[in-house]
């Protein structure tokens, strides 16, 4: 049985994925790894192919979902758009955006999408 962490991962991605094709956008994948890397999710609009990575929070407590990717975690995600972009090399512009999700108890979902992150 997944943790309680996976699970609440996993209803992130499933509400990014649903906000993202209501914006329009192709999903191309989701959880894609290269080695220890993971994108959360991959589209594309248009000519320009999106990384989004997803933060889920159950509370504010110790801030909002966006605050919590690391310098590490930008990198890992640079190194993997990078081997992803050279094996799909048909796309012209590559840009990185952010989804933080809070799924607090007994509240709607908010969702917060964040586009054009520069690491």
């Amino acid at each position: 049985m997944p943790s309680q962490n996976l699970q609440i991962g996993k209803q992130g991605e499933t509400l990014a994925v649903d906000y993202l094709k209501n914006r329009g956008y192709t999903i191309l994948d989701v959880n894609w790894r290269h080695h220890h890397w993971e994108l959360d999710i991959i589209a594309a609009i248009g000519k320009t192919l999106h990384f989004v990575e997803v933060k889920t929070r159950t509370s504010l407590q110790f801030g909002h979902p966006e605050q919590h990717i690391s310098g590490k975690k930008m990198r890992h995600l640079k190194y993997a758009a990078c081997h992803y972009h050279y094996l799909h090399p048909n796309f012209k512009n590559i840009q990185f955006d952010v989804v933080a999700i809070n799924l607090e108890s007994g509240k709607e979902p908010t969702l917060y999408f964040i586009e054009d992150v520069y690491f």
